[in-house]
């Protein structure tokens, strides 16, 4: 199956280390990060899944909830946290799926067998609160991905769902922010009360809006 952008994230109920978990129950209101892993007690879903625990303050001041899953059982789960915590810091505090059946990894297209035939490789999808993806990635086996990344890219669609901007290369929070194009000069005073710079007729820089 093929997510695409703008699709509903289809919702399912699992086991998971946290117990059994419905997808849009568990997200609420709230946006959610959806991850997988190729398997349990390897060496780069060890940092990862440890850096995401870490990190889960941070998503939760983002009103973000985090849900893993892997191609192993629950149990084997709870056996690597112990690994992760004495490895990384910090264990599981997050729901992580166990997908033996690879029900969820096929739900959600995450098994690319060019790549690897029975395992996911790691994707991430970043889900709304209104249960829309808008936002995925997708990593081979061997290449770890970036937190501080989807924590960027989350705070970009944020500010965009609430107001009519884009974000420039490079973004950060606090940086100046796109007007959107199809505003006019009159409206976007109105708009963006901190001014903006007219760089050409289409791009017109302001303050980021919610600082």
């Amino acid at each position: 199956m093929t997510i695409q952008l703008g699709d509903t994230a289809p919702d399912f109920t699992a086991e998971t280390t946290e117990g059994k978990v419905s997808l849009h129950e568990y997200l609420g209101d709230g946006w959610g990060i959806l991850f997988s892993h190729p398997a349990d007690f390897t060496p780069v879903c060890t940092t990862e899944l440890g850096d995401f625990a870490r990190r889960k303050d941070d998503f939760a001041k983002r009103n973000t909830k985090l849900i893993g899953v892997s191609v192993d059982s629950v149990e084997s789960h709870r056996g690597w946290s112990n690994d992760i915590a004495e490895t990384q810091g910090q264990g599981l505090n997050y729901p992580l799926i166990g997908d033996e059946d690879r029900t969820i990894a096929n739900l959600y297209g995450m098994i690319h067998p060019n790549a690897i035939e029975t395992a996911t490789v790691r994707t991430v999808f970043i889900i709304g609160s209104d249960k829309k993806v808008k936002l995925t990635l997708t990593y081979p086996a061997a290449i770890g991905r970036n937190v501080d990344e989807i924590v960027r890219a989350l705070d970009a669609l944020q500010l965009s769902s609430q107001y009519a901007i884009s974000t420039p290369v490079n973004w950060k929070n606090g940086d100046d922010v796109i007007i959107s194009p199809s505003i006019s000069d009159d409206d976007a005073l109105v708009r963006f009360p901190k001014g903006f710079t007219t760089l050409k007729p289409y791009l017109r820089l302001t303050p980021q809006p919610n600082k």
